[in-house]
């Protein structure tokens, strides 16, 4: 795909072009995709007007003194709310004219216009049109009142007189105000009562609850709101200078409408509580809307309690109490108390039930929070009563604590920068470890890097929140309470010690050493403000001057990127780069207001054509986190390697060594081929709260391209030679990935091979069928062995004891999915039997769709028996009505095929009248198969015949390595015995020769490598066993388990050589009945095993492309995960215009240019990481709360 590609594409430009104008003037659709009539246009122009009309109406009165000010307003506002009225009520009765039974779709942004058939100027479908009409009734009344008490406040605000008086009587002023500030308004109105725009300020997907009509005219009630305090409060000249700038900006709102600039009401509500709680009362932005807002209540709440305490000790105490109880993780704590209350006070069913239950809080923290708590308040306590009225100078305790500070900041931070690969971001840290790739060797090259870590941690949490605990008590302005600014000030001060102590250490030092330079001056920072509020103005700056820089990054690099990425260069890119030369200043002015607003700058398209997007929360997605992704079953990898990554995070977080995690940092973390994204959404004291997604594995070529050049990255900065420069730099500055360090965790490597000269080999071919008979022997005898021990188990219990659930007894008994015989999957079709040619060289591409599926029988009168997994096997929990229940199989085929044997119907066919076998030691019958397994429809003389072939030694060997300890007064001839006991050597061959019958064939020849691969996956050649076997499906599963065994031990003999003697033989089955899990990806026991984290999992697969066999071992331990750290004023800015894109532009094309590979932005992962819809992350945790004590 070329860099020339169309941004949009001609259907989506021309629906572009007619949304846009609608946008502009709130909601009036003059572009239309069809010929419409031209009453459709006058009726628009019409109710578009009928605002300025009514107001028209009464400033005419008002200027001819027939009515005083706000009784104009009045009859304005009162014609208009009947206009509304009507307009609503027409619209229901055309509805029901139409259609009674129709209902009002919920507006979505992502769907296109339809096209109208006109049959009159006032015919239902006319108003249908052009008046959407409201959902719910309530929102019929409420919008209604609402134009007219805006019409009516409207007329006031722009009386002539009133501007006039503003502008010290400028005519031209005053008419240009009047005739533009109604153009707004009406556009408000419109938006409101007629039909609402499409905003590009889009947030929600979806309009639920009608919201959007609210959203002109809120803003334009905030303009109003200012005339009036103006109108009615004395004269302010700092509110009249406000009202008259106020009043031009008043004329700019439909510019900034369609600009996208003001946030919708959800948006502004969840940004404005954010920036308060973080910005001025030193909180952090939560996890959820709903944590915010019930942490905004309590934080203002505690602002406003402190303003009320009489006593100046009272105050500190109450604030720095709660300061450190606010930056706690309440949820957490909560969630711990509760468990040990109801641990305590439950029953003993629920406290069972209530152990699997893990919490992070424990004693320990809570003796370690009890004890700092009491230790800070003993501090403040004693410096603010004994030390606290020392006015600030330069020998007073307090500048020396400023001195303190400033050598503690400096101590952190080179501790900090230290702990990561790159210094600044530029140099290569010439302490970190070099060529780190095994665990071993980097774990002791970096020893000293943790030693140096711990020591930062102590001093970050320890002795950092006590030195300016006492900075702040030392204080001379706290004896000046009660004082709002005061409370305002110093509630967030002593919050930020805990909640966020780098950036309160940083405000401090700024601070400290600004009084110090300007110690003996007259100005209005050591004068009109206390070091409360010089705290909270550091801080904003501090925020918006990093969000500032940060954004700055981002434009050079898309500036930069566009003209020297060959594949980013358009045929407009020189003439973008000009303008964006020639009007940088204009482009610095855009920056620095989307950083002081706070919201994400938007590239247009991804080109360097820069916007302000609205402000949102720093979640950026409207939705709760981690409840979407596009599960897949390359989910469950990721879901396997959270707690590891989340632990490995915690010491990583703890050390500083992924820089200063604060609420909006971005990390990016790679190993093979899976891709990382973490999001820090809350951050405070000894904790911080973050999302997790993985990206999809089946990598497409954008996703490659880019992939390829964050392993390029990480690779420059890890994989370094020993004897490299010592300091050398980073080559990939430019980028928004800068590697931090790197992360022992414990995950899954994923090894695939090709099996050519193997499965292909006639030798490994047949020598896979001997070994098959003797690991069957191996896994009936293992079978059998367990279920004797179980039920000795069950025999000693004590009949007072409860029964046991399914899932503690030992692994033999673990419950499986009954899988179907082949005849109710169609599995004796003309079409399967063409499959089982040798030289067959068909594929499936699902390999899984030759496995049997469920199926469930159910027979009146007929007692459950549940089935018994595989040796080795995953547990599947299922419960008691899921069990399939024992029946016949033995039932007409569903189908007659050509060439098949025919089916006597009156006779069960393979069951025969068998003797009783009569075992020669009691002992014997410990180790005996099931009757119906000895059953197999193979003539007696076939069975002599193929008696040749059973190893007995193999046999004798097995039953020797059984140790009975679970048997009292065994005889020590016990295994002596069961060798010698031919009934029960006879009973294994009985049961062991069909199956070899059913798995190769009664002709004895070598298998295909097709011939194993179809076995592999469990579609089994007919033969005149195989409904025999079929239809015992616990045999079946075990000699499934055993020739998928026999399969993995062909392919360690070809790559790790032979077997020597039976005993390594044993010693290898063993450690696959331990150890591994093999089995087919796509089956739910190889996921089961990946949660339960099996140390090796095997499974056989096929290359339809390449046409060869293929195999794939994942294998756990812990392995260097490489993590880096996101722009993420890049990710913001790439978010919101992808959220312009899709949910504005509905530009979904899979194809189109801001979706495309851009290896120095990351542009198509950046997109993955989205939320979906609009991204598509195959995992998305729910907010994990990371304790970092």
């Amino acid at each position: 795909m070329g860099p020339d590609v169309p941004l949009l594409n001609d259907h989506k430009q021309e629906f572009l072009l007619k949304r846009f104008p609608q946008t502009v003037l709130g909601g009036p659709r003059f572009k239309l995709g069809h010929c419409a009539p031209l009453y459709i246009y006058v009726n628009q122009i019409i109710l578009f007007l009928i605002p300025w009309v009514f107001g028209g109406i009464g400033t005419l009165l008002y200027q001819l003194n027939v009515l005083q000010d706000f009784y104009t307003a009045a009859v304005s506002g009162g014609l208009m709310l009947a206009a509304a009225i009507i307009v609503q009520a027409t619209n229901m009765f055309a509805r029901q004219k139409t259609a009674s039974v129709e209902r009002v779709r919920v507006h979505s942004t992502l769907t296109d216009e339809d096209e109208w058939e006109f049959s009159s100027c006032v015919g239902s479908e006319t108003v249908r049109f052009i008046i959407s009409g409201k959902k719910y009734m309530v929102n019929v009344i409420f919008h209604s009142v609402l134009a007219g008490v805006l019409c009516g406040l409207g007329t006031w605000y722009l009386l002539p007189n009133r501007i006039a008086s503003l502008y010290e009587g400028n005519i031209g002023g005053t008419v240009m105000i009047f005739i533009f500030g109604w153009v707004t308004i009406c556009i408000g109105e419109y938006s409101l009562i007629i039909s609402t725009a499409s905003e590009t300020a889009t947030y929600q997907a979806l309009d639920t609850y009608e919201i959007v009509p609210l959203m002109r005219p809120f803003y334009i009630f905030i303009f109003i709101a200012v005339d009036l305090a103006h109108r009615f409060l004395a004269d302010i000249p700092a509110l009249t200078l406000a009202n008259q700038i106020l009043h031009i900006v008043f004329l700019c709102l439909p510019l900034l409408w369609t600009l996208g600039i003001l946030p919708p009401l959800d948006a502004l509500f969840l940004w404005g509580m954010e920036q308060v709680l973080e910005l001025g009362l030193g909180g952090s932005p939560m996890s959820s809307n709903l944590r915010l807002l019930a942490m905004f209540l309590i934080s203002v709440g505690t602002v406003i309690a402190s303003y009320f305490i009489p006593s100046t000790l009272g105050a500190v105490l109450f604030m720095t109490g709660f300061g450190f109880a606010l930056s706690l993780n309440l949820n957490e704590i909560g969630f711990a108390f509760s468990h040990t209350v109801v641990k305590n006070l439950s029953s003993s069913k629920f406290k069972n039930r209530s152990a699997y239950c893990k919490t992070q809080f424990g004693w320990r923290e809570l003796m370690f929070y009890l004890t700092a708590l009491a230790v800070a308040l003993l501090e403040a306590s004693l410096l603010h009563s004994f030390l606290g009225s020392q006015a600030f100078s330069k020998s007073s305790l307090q500048a020396i604590m400023g001195y303190v500070l400033i050598a503690l900041l400096l101590t952190t931070w080179v501790l900090g920068e230290i702990q990561t690969v790159y210094l600044l971001g530029l140099f290569r840290n010439p302490f970190y470890p070099k060529d780190v790739m095994m665990v071993n060797v980097f774990m002791k090259k970096q020893k000293i890097l943790k030693r140096l870590g711990v020591l930062r941690r102590i001093l970050v949490t320890l002795v950092s929140p006590f030195a300016m605990i006492a900075f702040l008590s030392l204080d001379s302005s706290l004896h000046h309470l009660p004082s709002i600014f005061i409370s305002i000030g110093f509630s967030r001060s002593f919050r930020m010690v805990w909640q966020n102590t780098e950036y309160a250490l940083l405000d401090m030092v700024v601070v400290s050493t600004v009084q110090l330079l300007l110690l003996n001056t007259d100005l209005w920072w050591n004068r009109s403000i206390d070091t409360g509020i010089r705290l909270l103005l550091v801080g904003i700056i501090r925020n918006r001057l990093f969000q500032f820089v940060s954004k700055l990054r981002f434009v050079l690099t898309v500036l930069l990127t566009s003209w020297t990425e060959k594949k980013q260069r358009r045929k407009s890119t020189a003439t973008l780069i000009t303008l964006n030369i020639a009007f940088f200043p204009i482009v610095l002015v855009l920056v620095a207001l989307s950083a002081l607003l706070s919201s994400p700058l938007l590239p247009l398209f991804s080109l360097p054509i820069f916007l302000i997007g609205f402000p949102r929360p720093i979640r950026s997605w409207p939705g709760p986190v981690g409840v979407t992704a596009c599960m897949c079953p390359d989910t469950i990898y990721y879901q396997q390697m959270i707690p590891s990554l989340t632990a490995a995070l915690q010491s990583a977080f703890s050390v500083g060594s992924l820089g200063l995690c604060s609420p909006g940092s971005h990390y990016l973390c790679r190993f093979q081929d899976r891709l990382v994204w973490i999001l820090v959404l809350e951050r405070g004291f000894t904790y911080c709260c973050l999302n997790i997604k993985g990206l999809e594995l089946q990598e497409t070529s954008c996703h490659t391209a880019e992939a390829h050049r964050v392993d390029e990255i990480f690779e420059t900065a890890f994989e370094q030679d020993e004897h490299s420069h010592v300091i050398s730099f980073n080559h990939h500055f430019g980028n928004i990935l800068t590697p931090c360090a790197v992360l022992p965790v414990k995950l899954y490597s994923d090894a695939r091979s090709i099996l050519s000269g193997i499965i292909d080999s006639p030798d490994n071919r047949k020598q896979l069928k001997d070994d098959f008979i003797k690991i069957l022997i191996w896994v009936l005898i293992q079978y059998s062995y367990d279920k004797s021990k179980t039920q000795r188990l069950l025999e000693r219990r004590p009949k007072s004891m409860p029964e046991s659930p399914p899932v503690e007894l030992p692994e033999i008994f673990e419950k499986v999915v009954e899988r179907s015989s082949w005849k109710d999957d169609d599995g004796l079709s003309v079409q399967s039997v063409e499959d089982w040619t040798d030289d067959s060289s068909l594929f499936d591409d699902e390999l899984c769709k030759k496995l049997p599926k469920p199926k469930e029988i159910t027979a009146q009168g007929v007692t459950p028996r549940p089935f018994f997994s595989l040796p080795g096997s995953v547990e599947i929990h299922t419960t008691e009505t899921e069990l399939p229940e024992a029946a016949s199989v033995n039932k007409l085929y569903k189908t007659v095929v050509l060439g098949l044997p025919a089916v006597d119907t009156g006779k069960q066919w393979g069951q025969m009248d068998l003797p009783p076998v009569k075992f020669s030691n009691p002992y014997s019958e410990l180790l005996s198969l099931p009757e119906e397994w000895r059953t197999a429809p193979l003539p007696v003389t076939r069975l002599r015949d193929m008696k040749q072939r059973f190893p007995e030694d193999w046999y004798h060997f097995v039953l020797h390595q059984l140790d009975f300890f679970h048997l009292k007064g065994k005889p020590p001839s016990l295994h002596g015995d069961l060798v010698k006991d031919s009934a029960l050597k006879d009973l294994y061959i009985q049961g062991i020769l069909p199956c070899c019958v059913s798995i190769f064939g009664i002709e004895d020849t070598v298998p295909s490598p097709g011939h194993i691969f179809r076995a592999y996956n469990g579609g089994l050649p007919w033969s005149v066993c195989l409904d025999w076997l079929t239809a015992k499906q616990e045999l079946f599963q075990l000699v499934l388990q055993a020739f998928r065994y026999s399969v993995k031990l062909m392919v360690d003999k070809a790559s790790l050589g032979p077997t020597e003697n039976f005993k390594e033989l044993l010693n290898c089955l063993e450690e696959y009945h331990n150890d591994w899990y093999v089995g087919l990806v796509c089956e739910k026991e190889w996921q089961q095993a990946v949660l339960q984290e099996k140390p090796y999992l095997f499974s056989l697969g096929h290359d339809p492309n390449m046409g060869v066999y293929t195999s794939r071992v994942l294998t756990l331990q812990d392995f260097l995960v490489q993590v880096g750290k996101l722009n993420g004023e890049a990710v913001r800015g790439q978010w919101a215009n992808l959220s312009w894109e899709l949910l504005y532009a509905t530009n979904d094309d899979e194809e189109r240019y801001s979706i495309q590979a851009h290896p120095v932005l990351l542009r198509n992962l950046t997109i993955q990481a989205a939320d979906p819809p609009l991204g598509y992350p195959v995992y998305s945790s729910e907010p994990l709360h990371v304790p970092l004590l």
